[in-house]
């Protein structure tokens, strides 16, 4: 599928002040971050895609990572409730902004939780991760409307991983059935009929990279996942994206495509 559209939202001036876990360490540089979220969207331009840039929001400083408030399909688009309190209300301005693309909008009710970035697309149908983030009602929720618009789903449990704050943060999928995926990501039966590129410990947040049409847009300073990939002749664009890893954000966190 080639995507020509995408929606965005730039770091509010109190990024840092947003949720980090130790993993990502926190500290973020909000004047890097807003350089490089300026490099990403002129990235995904050069990929063919048309912008939707939302406003900065500061009552709610993980709202640049609006991958986590939409589940989109080809024949709707369906509003998440993200499953930590303070982002309860990111979703509001994703869905008012959804509405001149989709003329069908679901959304996910209480008590179940689903982050965006829980949830991978393959070729139409879709990997559901259970996580921290996304409980069990949200992820049972969610593929009962993928089912009814004609998808198919899997459910995987990662919440044992203390590695992985999202399905996303250890897989990606590039088309053509092949996936990049952390060495230790528990991902095997759900990919089992794929081919599966994994990246070592060392470059682990490199598998949260993202098909762009004809690029594979990666995390810079990751040289294994780069030769590999360009030695399989795929056009790899390489962006700084050092403050969102310290927030626990990758690269298919900052839009929704479409």
């Amino acid at each position: 599928m080639r995507f020509t559209q995408a929606i965005v939202r730039p770091p509010a001036a109190n990024f840092a002040a947003g949720i980090a876990s130790a993993i990502g360490g926190g500290g973020a540089d909000v004047t890097l971050a807003l350089a490089q979220h300026a490099r990403y969207c002129a990235a995904l331009r050069t990929c063919g895609l048309q912008l939707t840039r939302l406003a900065a929001d500061l009552r709610h400083p993980d709202s640049t990572f609006i991958e986590d408030t939409a589940v989109l399909s080809a024949g709707a688009a369906i509003i998440t409730r993200p499953g930590a309190a303070s982002r309860l209300a990111e979703a509001a301005a994703t869905l008012e902004s959804l509405r001149g693309f989709f003329g069908t909008i679901h959304e996910i009710k209480a008590p179940g939780t689903l982050d965006g970035g829980d949830v991978c697309e393959i070729d139409g149908d879709f990997v559901i991760g259970l996580s921290g983030r996304t409980n069990e009602e949200g992820a049972r929720q969610l593929a009962a409307l993928l089912t009814n618009l004609g998808h198919k789903s899997v459910v995987v449990d990662i919440r044992a991983s203390s590695t992985l704050l999202h399905l996303k943060t250890g897989l990606s999928y590039l088309g053509d059935g092949v996936f990049v995926a952390s060495a230790d990501a528990p991902f095997e039966d759900a990919l089992k009929r794929f081919e599966v590129i994994r990246v070592s410990p060392a470059e682990a947040y490199a598998a949260n990279c993202i098909r762009v049409n004809d690029h594979i847009v990666i995390a810079a300073g990751y040289p294994e996942l780069l030769a590999i990939l360009t030695a399989r002749g795929y056009r790899v664009l390489e962006l700084g994206m050092s403050e969102f890893r310290k927030m626990d954000g990758g690269l298919s966190c900052l839009s929704l495509r479409f």
